[in-house]
């Protein structure tokens, strides 16, 4: 198989999360920890930092990762999911992983995928650890997928636990109130391992802490600790909380021994994007009119990136819109702005949400719009439509982005 064919094999392997939802989700971790065995346990041959959260935990992960990089360290970089490339969720020091590693990847061990009927991210996990410990990195930044108790990424004793925050995202698979969900995301706080907490929330702060006791683990709440803000050039005002519990976490790296410089921290902030290539977080893709587009799909990132949008502007405001079909839209509908023209779509997935659909529920709360037929379509109708000082905006979720980006 060459790399597109390796790569296709791989989707089209059991349900894989990103396409397919809940059907995707599994129970336990115990194909990971046999995928682990059988390559010789890559995951103890890297030092790590693990990242998990409801927003916030990819952006954490890159900002990390570029301090770092300016530190002199080789890192690693595993998030999810990708925007274009699959290789774009392995990294090291920016650079993604080498299509030959792939391909020989997945031939070297195809007959125990097939036997143990793996899942794309179990494959994935295995894939992005054997890389890090074959190129011998310095440490790993690794990104949560779904959760944290039940991820295949749980299998690492970390340096450093960071949970961002904590919302109302895959409620289906973690539970329906942010106490439930803050316990699966706490699975990730190891014994004798440090935790940062990005955001305290009255309803979460417990559930971190009695799991931080139980562990005797030191926990840390970074909105709590850390006053400074550091300019940066990921733009988005809600990146505050994201460069607080960075900065907090920097701090216990330096305890733990890593040598970061003052002037690390700030070139890693400034120089995230070319350090790490992160894409999607309030990025501008036009000019005259402005086109903004942000990957931010549920109701806390929403409220971040509404707010973002106050701050602009303009004379009227476009959006271009599409959600996966297990989106809590009684959620993120009275978030979203009354005045605004509405371009709706559907995400070129397989759960993503049809269009008509979408409109017809956000007409039922006087959100009005047309339904286009691709992504590409809604955003050059908003084009067309849009005078040079009105706004276009283009989310709802990771693939509307991904596929204007």
């Amino acid at each position: 198989m060459n790399y597109q064919d390796t790569v296709n094999w791989m989707f089209q392997q059991l349900p894989m999360y990103q396409n397919k939802g809940k059907s995707a989700f599994k129970t336990d971790i115990t194909n990971t920890l046999n995928l682990a065995a059988h390559l010789n346990h890559p995951e103890d041959d890297f030092k790590s930092i693990h990242v998990a959260g409801t927003n916030g935990k990819g952006s954490t992960s890159h900002i990390l990762a570029s301090v770092l990089q300016e530190a002199g360290y080789k890192v690693g970089l595993y998030t999810s999911p990708h925007l274009k490339d699959f290789r774009e969720r392995i990294r090291i020091n920016g650079d993604v992983i080498s299509e030959d590693f792939v391909i020989h990847f997945v031939e070297d061990n195809l007959k125990f995928f097939e036997t143990n009927q793996l899942s794309f991210f179990e494959m994935t996990v295995g894939m992005a650890f054997s890389y890090f410990a074959k190129q011998d990195v310095d440490i790993a930044i690794i990104e949560v997928g779904l959760g944290g108790r039940l991820d295949s990424t749980n299998i690492i004793t970390p340096e450093l636990s960071v949970i961002t925050n904590i919302g109302y995202d895959h409620t289906q698979m973690l539970g329906d109130t942010l106490q439930l969900i803050a316990g699966e995301k706490a699975g990730i706080i190891k014994k004798n391992i440090p935790v940062v907490i990005g955001e305290t929330q009255p309803e979460t702060e417990e559930v971190f802490k009695l799991k931080a006791k139980s562990t005797k683990s030191n926990i840390y709440f970074a909105d709590q600790l850390i006053h400074e803000i550091l300019e940066s050039d990921l733009k988005g005002s809600y990146q505050v909380h994201n460069k607080k519990t960075v900065l907090q976490s920097l701090i216990i790296l330096k305890e733990l021994g890593y040598s970061i410089s003052d002037e690390a921290i700030q070139k890693g902030f400034l120089n995230v994007s070319g350090n790490t290539g992160l894409q999607g977080r309030w990025q501008q893709i036009g000019d005259k009119p402005k086109v903004v587009c942000d990957t931010a799909h549920n109701k806390e990132g929403l409220t971040y990136v509404m707010d973002q949008l106050q701050k602009e502007t303009f004379d009227l405001l476009h959006i271009v819109f599409g959600v996966v079909n297990d989106k809590d839209l009684e959620r993120i509908i009275p978030l979203l702005p009354a005045d605004a023209t509405y371009y709706f779509c559907k995400p070129n997935v397989q759960r993503g949400l049809d269009a008509e659909i979408l409109k017809k529920t956000f007409k039922k709360s006087g959100l009005i719009g047309k339904a286009y037929n691709s992504v590409g379509s809604a955003l050059s109708a908003a084009k067309s439509n849009a005078k040079v000082t009105d706004l276009i905006y283009v989310g709802g979720s990771t693939f509307v982005v991904a596929e204007i980006i």
